[in-house]
């Protein structure tokens, strides 16, 4: 498993890395790396063959799974269906879930936890253009 490293941080943001996908293995959760208030997010990979070790469902928050690389299947309760690189799966509440790699390459995903029913704007319902000096 790879460890997350702090690059730097500021009063209104922080940055830190998981490293090189391309050789990540193993589960990274980035919560309390980032001091996010809002979600949780994780990088986790399953080897060629592999699965989750256990079922589990959430009681609150929904899960957005994006697949980064590889291919696979991903069961919600009695539903199973193929996955692959580009594929984004949302999980509602109280319902299990679990996924398998089945590619020969090993699956690589990003999870994105969030409190279902939250979201209240996003994009333009809650952003505004700003002026300020461009230092990019």
């Amino acid at each position: 498993m790879s460890d997350i490293k702090a690059i730097n941080s500021g009063a209104k943001f922080a940055h830190v890395t998981v490293g090189g996908l391309h050789g990540f293995e193993g589960k990274q959760f980035v919560k309390n790396a980032t001091g996010a208030t809002s979600c949780e997010i994780s990088f986790g990979t399953l080897p060629c063959g592999a699965s989750v070790p256990f079922f589990h469902s959430h009681k609150a928050n929904e899960e957005n799974y994006i697949i980064l690389s590889g291919a696979g299947k991903f069961q919600v309760d009695g539903d199973a269906f193929d996955i692959a690189e580009g594929s984004v799966i949302r999980v509602a509440t109280n319902c299990d879930r679990n996924l398998k790699c089945t590619s020969d390459t090993q699956l690589v995903y990003i999870c994105i936890q969030a409190k279902e029913g939250s979201l209240e704007g996003y994009t333009m319902t809650d952003a505004e253009i700003t002026e300020r000096e461009n230092l990019l």
